[in-house]
């Protein structure tokens, strides 16, 4: 599964939507490591829409590391704000569960 293309519209949609979560996951001096990213893979798969922290041991750079981590999980790239990174994947179509809990993002 590619990453989803998203219009600047929905982008700033999903940017008003992520304003009041807390981040989910942290990643700290060792970057964005196999661990992280499976922590990111699951928790996208539970929530969609995601903050993901740049803890204070991270060193690296913060657009690049966003990138890293968003191509690594195949998805968005919302947007960089600070040391937080916010990242969108939608849920599968197919699963029955998640239905009613999709995030309707604008055209």
């Amino acid at each position: 599964m590619a990453a989803p293309t998203i219009s600047s519209r929905a982008r700033s949609h999903l940017r008003s939507l992520a304003h009041g979560l807390k981040p989910v996951v942290q990643i700290g001096a060792e970057g964005v490591s196999e661990a992280v990213t499976e922590a990111v893979g699951v928790a996208l798969a539970e929530h969609e829409l995601i903050k993901v922290k740049l803890g204070q041991g991270f060193n690296g750079e913060r657009k690049p590391a966003a990138r890293e981590l968003a191509e690594a999980v195949e998805a968005d790239l919302t947007q960089v704000i600070g040391r937080v990174i916010v990242l969108y994947r939608p849920r599968p179509e197919k699963d029955p569960r998640n239905k009613d809990k999709r995030i309707t993002v604008p055209d």
